[in-house]
């Protein structure tokens, strides 16, 4: 969920040698400016705009000065430093300094493509979009976006708001595509160590043998291929927080080496004797059920426990499909802002369709079937006929739906008590709870509804679902 990133700003030191740089950031379509010199950047970024800063790192400059000025403008412009055999410590500084991303030569499509998607992650900031908003209003760069209204997106928010200040280590458990990511990011920019980098690490998408490379480090000439020494993220992540993303598909051996690193923060590279120690919290994320994991014999029990200091449970799409209506919309402004199509109008008939569709892929699914719809629409008016068939032909989510009446039979009355309860909870959800209006979104007197919440226990249901919660 990403903006995407058109013009870059190329601060060049004179002084260094050439850069393939440029040559990479043109031939993937960026409009590249350059300028003199890094002494010179601050006066072009107040004079123009642009998406990300690229900045080439020499012995003789005052970096940190200039990416703290950098992240104090009105609009803040996401860092990326470039550096040719930096020193560890510098390595260190730039992160904390503010650069969302650190490069070194030899410089590839691959890496100079992965610090931008850093960049962008790092500079969404969707306007007019209900969410969670950073408490420092002028540091864009750490407002991070969760759209929704709904009972279960506002306990997220609630969790986010009592957990955002410690250091508490948190696990944020959800199914692929509901935003697990976005909430660690909330949990960093919103609370004290927001002015450190947020570290993240995808446990599932890097391969075993690089991983603990990855997030311990390596001395130079620690193995085969390690021609420099190389930074890990958990010493990248000093005074800010370290995200690991898919936990549950760690090995066992990291697994036992990652359950030290919670205990006391210190850790050795790859290659060295040298115990480093290092100030940071760890948010970790799994789709996965980690007690299930453990009893399976999958996951350790005491790394279970270490992690699980405080649950986030993030709700699936078709729990909180109230919501659907403020996402569409986001997305519909977010591709009309990327300049792909300018969509003025919508068909009332469509978003029956998308509310009844269960969205099994959640909020991802969500903005890629928006996007699908928004490039292929014939003209700025979205339409029944610019939706995908497998939401044409959907069912409607029925809750408590029987697809099989039992040899034994059931209690009708059971059933249809329970459809009910769940139907008058939609209705309370979409209407924040505003009795007077889910009573005519139901078509039913507001007593009639007072006396099926009663019926059912609701308010003293509701409340101790949230003291269960937390």
């Amino acid at each position: 969920m990403t903006r995407p990133i058109k013009s870059v700003l190329w601060l060049d030191d004179p002084q260094a040698p050439s850069s393939e740089l440029p040559n990479i950031l043109i031939r993937n379509g960026l409009l590249l400016s350059t300028g003199p010199g890094p002494g010179k950047g601050l006066e072009m970024l107040q004079a123009n705009r642009f998406d990300v800063v690229f900045i080439q790192l020499t012995r003789d400059l005052e970096y940190e000065p200039l990416l703290r000025q950098i992240s104090d403008l009105e609009t803040p412009v996401p860092s990326i430093v470039v550096a040719r055999d930096p020193s560890v410590s510098e390595a260190v500084s730039v992160m904390q300094a503010g650069a969302v991303a650190y490069i070194e030569p030899p410089l590839t499509s691959n890496s100079v493509t992965s610090a931008l998607d850093k960049a962008a992650m790092a500079c969404e900031s969707a306007p007019g979009s209900v969410g969670l908003h950073s408490r420092e209003s002028g540091r864009k760069r750490g407002c991070v976006k969760i759209i929704g209204k709904s009972k279960a997106i506002k306990h997220v928010f609630l969790l986010i708001k009592k957990l955002c200040d410690t250091d508490t280590t948190v696990l944020i458990q959800g199914e692929s595509g509901t935003g697990k990511e976005l909430i660690a990011q909330a949990l960093h920019y919103e609370g004290e160590r927001r002015k450190g980098p947020f570290v993240s690490v995808n446990c599932g998408a890097i391969p075993e043998e690089l991983l603990e490379s990855e997030l311990f480090g390596h001395e130079k000439g620690a193995f085969t291929h390690a021609i420099r020494t190389r930074i890990g993220r958990f010493e990248l992540a000093h005074g800010g927080t370290v995200f690991l993303d898919e936990i549950a598909e760690m090995s066992p051996m990291l697994q036992v080496k990652i359950l030290r690193v919670l205990q006391d923060h210190q850790f050795e590279r790859i290659g060295s004797t040298k115990t480093i120690k290092s100030d940071f919290r760890v948010i970790a994320a799994t789709n996965r059920d980690l007690e299930q994991e453990v009893k399976k014999g999958n996951f350790r029990e005491d790394l279970y426990y270490r992690l699980n200091v405080v649950m986030i449970k993030a709700p699936p799409l078709r729990n909180r499909i109230s919501d659907v209506p403020l996402l569409f919309e986001n997305f519909i402004e977010k591709f009309n802002r990327s300049g792909k199509k300018s969509i003025s109008k919508i068909d009332p008939d469509l978003m029956p369709y998308m509310i009844k569709y269960s969205w099994p892929g959640n909020v991802r699914e969500l903005e890629n079937t928006i996007e699908r719809m928004v490039i292929l629409a014939s003209g700025k008016r979205l339409t029944i006929e610019d939706l995908p068939s497998r939401l044409l032909n959907s069912e409607p989510i029925k809750s408590g739906e029987i697809t099989e009446i039992p040899s034994e039979g059931f209690y009708m009355s059971e059933v249809t008590a329970e459809f009910e309860k769940n139907i008058i909870i939609q209705a309370l959800d979409q209407t924040n709870w505003v009795k007077n209006r889910a009573a005519k979104l139901l078509h039913v007197n507001r007593t009639t509804l007072l006396e099926k919440m009663k019926r059912h226990n609701m308010g003293a249901r509701e409340k101790r679902m949230m003291n269960d919660e937390l």
